[in-house]
């Protein structure tokens, strides 16, 4: 007999392996296979197993619940009719506060490198933010596109630091140009490894905002890091010239 059933809490492809590996230890289940994306759990199993000692099972990081029939086709109709822009709605709106912010503190007398500044200060303690309420969380999920933090792990870890210290150094105008440089590399490494995810297709989570919402990995993610480096460029020649 086979179950469909809900699973919340899931982030990641470690998530993913972890539910599977514990479910299937079960002496009961014959396979189990999850869909991160969807957020479900086909179990084929011998017997009839309550959800409690399926919960049991997982991490209590994970919450599983019983998932009746009639719901799968309204979930699935429901997620189908999501358009790309709702999902990335947050991230849109993010976006227009720390502009608007940004506008204002530099509307009078208008100063186009300040607001720049300000903008990617902003972005950077904004973002950071989210990152880092759930700490635990985020390095999984950045690993899985971000090149170097697939190879050194504990730079996923201290990556949130990183941009929450860079973005007080640009509100705070402190060596800008070191600022600018570290942007370039940071963003730059990032920004291969989300061109690598959206050539292959890879249903992954962007970890920009954390975990906190899950977005989808989507050209939205190229776009903003390419303008915080178009920035960062705009500022050194500026500073240079």
């Amino acid at each position: 007999m086979k179950h469909t059933y809900t699973i919340t809490g899931m982030t990641c492809n470690s998530c993913k392996a972890s539910v599977e590996n514990n479910l299937n230890a079960l002496e009961a289940v014959i396979k189990t296979s999850v869909n991160i994306e969807n957020s479900e759990a086909t179990i084929e199993m011998k017997k009839h197993i309550s959800i409690e000692t399926l919960q049991q099972a997982i991490s209590s990081k994970y919450t599983i619940s019983e998932q009746k029939e009639t719901n799968i086709f309204q979930s699935k109709k429901i997620e189908q009719q999501k358009t790309e822009l709702q999902q990335l709605f947050p991230l849109f709106l993010i976006f227009t506060f720390i502009t608007g912010a940004s506008i204002l503190l530099n509307i009078n007398p208008w100063d186009f490198s300040n607001f720049m500044l300000d903008f990617m200060g902003l972005f950077y303690i904004v973002f950071s933010f989210f990152k880092l309420l759930d700490l635990k969380g985020f390095p999984k999920s950045f690993r899985m596109y971000d090149p170097l933090a697939k190879v050194i792990p504990v730079y996923a870890w201290i990556y949130p630091f990183i941009e929450l210290t860079l973005g007080l150094l640009f509100l705070m105008r402190i060596e800008i140009p070191l600022a600018l440089i570290l942007t370039l590399i940071i963003l730059g490494i990032t920004t291969i490894g989300v061109t690598k995810a959206l050539f292959d297709k890879k249903a992954i989570q962007c970890a920009c905002l954390g975990t906190a919402l899950k977005l989808p990995m989507t050209k939205a993610t190229f776009i903003e890091n390419t303008i915080m480096i178009i920035m960062a460029i705009l500022m050194l020649i500026n500073i240079y010239n």
